[in-house]
């Protein structure tokens, strides 16, 4: 069905390309982290994320603070976004190499070489001018993304701020790696909507809604609605005959599921795991209408350099870094 794949700079793409097949599913445990109570615990907490994300590189958290009214309203907010006829959501084209923008099915995964099934948008907020519909088109969407963009960016700075515990770094480390009132920010709050498969022939369910990848970011804090699942992760091959075994992360009510990506596994020195998903068609007898999610990417800004404690890699600015990997996804 592909052809040739090209070969990539980054190691983490060239071993991305091996990564289409449809393997087999086995039972995992994904741990819960229980936040609350955060500065008294932080040691203990620290132990539990860092225990997670070396083991399978997943974990949900609990008692993480953002209120469910807040994510509901997020998710609503999404649906109407998804629902503006298309000749709106083409005047907020995602510009190419900035992770802002509209998008759809324009983002083809190196280990498929097939665009996904799903439509996107994504803010990034130091290039999302002229990019925010009007109050005309969608009253109160850029308020109510704007909080909260802001609110997951608190939750993930504080739980990297463990790892930069764990790692030796000062404590807020990562906290000024992710500046947000920087010009070179680059983080990134996606809306994602996965087409629906009401009326779908038999072969539509033979691919993914989102090919196998693991994410280029330091931390993925993922939103997803209960009723609505398909994301399976792959700590790495584990069947006798080198198969991929994958494994269901049903979305659960007030959870987050976060995972790390692979800046941050490389600023690690590969310690902190960076761990294959993807999100599977659903089965004929499953939920077959659209699915929604919301993923916040933790993403260093473009200036700063990712440099391990050990120095096992050569220094490379998150800038540079980030620029390959989006163009593998988003090639043209």
């Amino acid at each position: 069905m592909t052809a040739s794949r090209p070969a990539y700079t980054l190691d983490e793409l060239n071993k991305e390309t091996t990564f289409g097949g449809l393997g087999t599913t086995v039972e995992r445990e994904v741990p819960q982290i229980d936040l609350g109570d955060f500065e008294n615990r932080k040691a203990e907490i620290a132990d539990q994320l860092w225990e997670a994300s070396t083991r399978i590189g997943f974990f949900q958290l609990v008692n993480h603070g953002i209120a469910q009214e807040q994510i509901d309203e997020a998710f609503a907010m999404t649906e109407r976004f998804f629902a503006l006829p298309a000749e709106v959501k083409e005047k907020y084209p995602l510009g190419r190499g900035t992770n802002a923008g509209w998008e759809y099915k324009a983002q083809v995964r190196p280990s498929t070489g097939t665009p996904d099934n799903k439509e996107s948008y994504q803010i990034t907020l130091p290039r999302m001018e002229k990019l925010w519909p009007s109050g005309e088109e969608l009253a109160g969407f850029r308020a109510a993304m704007l909080a909260f963009e802001r609110a997951n960016w608190a939750l993930g700075m504080k739980v990297l701020s463990c790892f930069a515990l764990k790692l030796g770094f000062a404590p807020d480390f990562f906290t000024e790696a992710h500046d947000p009132l920087s010009p070179e920010y680059q983080s990134t709050l996606r809306l994602i909507h996965y087409l629906p498969m009401e009326g779908a022939k038999p072969e539509d369910f033979t691919g993914w809604r989102a090919g196998a990848h693991t994410d280029f970011d330091c931390l993925t804090l993922l939103h997803q609605r209960t009723g609505q699942g398909g994301l399976q992760l792959c700590p790495g091959r584990e069947t006798g005959s080198g198969e991929l075994a994958w494994t269901d992360v049903p979305p659960l009510p007030g959870v987050v599921t976060c995972n790390i990506g692979d800046m941050l596994m490389r600023w690690s020195d590969d310690q902190l795991q960076s761990t294959l998903h993807r999100v599977r068609m659903p089965r004929p007898d499953e939920y077959l209408g659209p699915r929604y999610s919301l993923p916040f990417f933790c993403q260093a800004n473009k200036d700063a350099i990712i440099r391990g404690p050990m120095g096992k890699y050569a220094p490379i600015t998150a800038h540079d870094y980030l620029q390959q990997r989006i163009a593998a996804n988003f090639a043209k």
